[in-house]
């Protein structure tokens, strides 16, 4: 494995940067506030190619590699943690769709979701069934037409915003292998959505529960093959582990440059805060995770393209290491800005709330350790 980056991945990272910068970052704040991100801004992202960052070219996508995809979420949450995981979120949709759909499917669906004139949500999570997924209860009876959903999805991250939503429903027997993927488009008759929840972090990203009442999805929308829904779900896993690990390594990342930045400004006891030891070795020690997190990161999204046989077992030991690394990170960031950390102002508290809930979901940390644990106990 080379470590240093091809002139093209630094041109991918930098022109990520580039957007944030100037499209991300000066909003953020004010984004929080309101609770909900412009549609405007997707199609802006589109037209860099981050549509379809995982769809293959022959299909109007970027055609990324898994590599290059975490360079593009790293570089991003710079700017905004939350609008960088959003839009993986998408990402993960349209690359399902281009991955196991027909050809029909593929035409219908994945114009819009390259262009961002769709935007797309993925309900899996349950009330009942979190990390346990493949208990999930909400069926999807077979009809003349295709099929009529009942049941309720829980956290779901663009429930009400979204334009179309992947939803993981029971068609068969219990357990995994009765799942199956379907595409449930906005303004289908059964479908509603509960009240927004008031989140920790996050905040920019409308989350609601999503609710199916004799849903009517017709055949044409089944992704796949009826009771592969499951596998496709969990095929889609390893990815979202680094893209959701680069959206900490990130706005951990933007939160140290800042904090240095803060540091050689300040004074006390007739000097800059950084000239002090003490506080230079916590910023030593930001300095090792953050390097320590992003070489997991890197090698772990490099198995994942090579198909190596232990490619699972890396990405998981990416996801837990470096959403914590980020989480400790940011909230050390918060400490060195003093009481000034605690306001909204400086955007470390934002952080320290955003990055949070990386530990739990795409798998949260306690299951990265069983899959990490099962894999060495097995050989």
């Amino acid at each position: 494995m080379d470590f240093a980056l091809s002139p093209e991945q630094e041109a991918i990272f930098d022109m990520a940067k580039a957007f944030t910068e100037a499209e991300i970052a000066p909003h953020a704040a004010a984004w929080d506030t309101a609770g909900e991100i412009p549609k405007d801004l997707w199609p802006k992202l589109a037209e860099l190619g981050f549509g379809g960052l995982f769809v293959s070219e022959e299909a109007g996508g970027s055609g990324l590699s898994r590599l290059d995809g975490t360079l593009v979420f790293e570089a991003l949450s710079r700017g905004c943690a939350s609008v960088a995981a959003f839009l993986s979120i998408h990402n993960m949709c349209a690359g399902m769709i281009d991955r196991f759909g027909d050809a029909d499917l593929k035409g219908r669906m994945l114009p819009g979701a390259v262009s961002m004139e769709r935007f797309f949500a993925y309900c899996l999570t349950e009330p009942g069934s979190g990390s346990d997924a493949a208990a999930l209860k909400t069926r999807a009876e077979r009809t003349n037409e295709g099929y009529a959903l009942t049941g309720t999805k829980a956290f779901i991250s663009g429930g009400g915003y979204a334009d179309a939503y992947i939803v993981m429903s029971r068609t068969g027997e219990a357990g995994p292998k009765g799942v199956s993927a379907l595409i449930v488009e906005k303004d289908t008759d059964g479908l509603s959505f509960g009240g927004l929840e008031d989140k920790m972090g996050w905040r920019n990203q409308p989350t609601r529960q999503v609710q199916l009442d004799d849903c009517k999805v017709p055949a044409e929308n089944l992704l796949g093959e009826e009771g592969r829904g499951f596998s496709y779900a969990m095929a889609g896993l390893d990815g979202g582990r680094l893209n959701i690990a680069a959206c900490s390594l990130g706005a951990a990342q933007a939160a140290l440059d800042d904090t240095l930045a803060y540091m050689a400004e300040r004074k006390a006891f007739g000097r800059s805060i950084d000239q002090f030891q003490a506080l230079q070795f916590r910023l030593a020690d930001m300095e090792v995770e953050l390097q320590a997190a992003r070489v997991l990161l890197r090698q772990a999204a490099w198995k994942l393209d090579q198909k190596a046989p232990d490619a699972t077992h890396h990405c998981a030991i990416a996801k837990k290491f470096v959403t914590e690394a980020g989480s400790r990170v940011v909230n050390d960031c918060l400490q060195l800005h003093g009481g000034y950390g605690y306001l909204s102002d400086y955007g470390i508290e934002k952080r320290v709330r955003d990055l949070r809930v990386h530990e739990i979901l795409e798998g949260t940390n306690e299951i990265m350790r069983m899959i990490i644990a099962r894999a060495m106990v097995q050989g």
